[in-house]
């Protein structure tokens, strides 16, 4: 007498099976995650200087979110914070002394002490864009890298970006977009939109990835 097999209800795994989509809550928990790590970077820039440890602990934040689908804790963005305040502080200067110059020289065109009208003023703000663009792809380069290795990822940004035109405009027009509501806006939804400005060039870059620094 042949054995009768036994029934079971489980109903096998179809193999077109497709994993849920994201909802508005998983939406609106990235939008808060995003808006969290710019009042994070705005708070750790505070004393000016430390502008370049933060957004260098802030990108490699979001290198980790992209690469693992979670966020760092707490102890290792403050390890990586202290490890690039060396190297940091001086990147820090450098930018903002850059910063400064460009500031007063577009401030000069736009009052008329400097002569060249509205040509030099467009030209100015390209070049302002095109900077902005290179050091936010630096940015994401350094934080592939746990937030260090500044030189090496300029140098490199500086290789890579007359072979990507395309990825430099992109990240030039994230940084002068992020700049120019960043100036509309009231000022504490700045430190939102940096957060979300660093967030796109990670994305933007996510396409045509810049080489990590070699920091061995």
């Amino acid at each position: 007498m042949s054995a009768v097999p036994a029934h079971t209800d489980a109903v096998p795994a179809h193999p077109d099976t497709v994993p849920a989509r994201a909802d508005w809550r998983d939406t609106l928990r990235e939008a808060t995650d995003l808006a969290l790590l710019g009042f994070a970077v705005a708070l750790a820039a505070l004393p000016v200087l430390t502008l370049a440890p933060a957004v260098a602990t802030a990108s490699a934040a979001l290198h980790d979110r992209s690469v693992t689908g979670a966020w760092p804790d707490a102890r290792t963005s403050l390890t990586r914070f202290g490890r690039a305040l060396p190297a940091g502080l001086a990147v820090s200067a450098v930018a903002l002394a850059a910063a400064a110059l460009l500031a007063a020289d577009l401030l000069a065109l736009t009052t008329g002490r400097v002569p060249g009208g509205g040509p030099a003023l467009a030209l100015t703000a390209v070049v302002v864009a095109v900077l902005l663009g290179y050091a936010g792809l630096v940015a994401v380069a350094v934080g592939r890298t746990g937030g260090r290795g500044w030189r090496t990822a300029a140098l490199e940004v500086a290789r890579t970006c007359p072979q990507r035109p395309g990825t430099w405009a992109a990240a030039s027009g994230v940084c002068a977009l992020a700049v120019v509501l960043g100036v509309l806006v009231t000022p504490v939804a700045v430190p939102i939109l940096g957060g979300y400005a660093l967030a796109a060039l990670h994305a933007l870059d996510a396409r045509h990835p810049v080489l990590a620094p070699d920091l061995s």
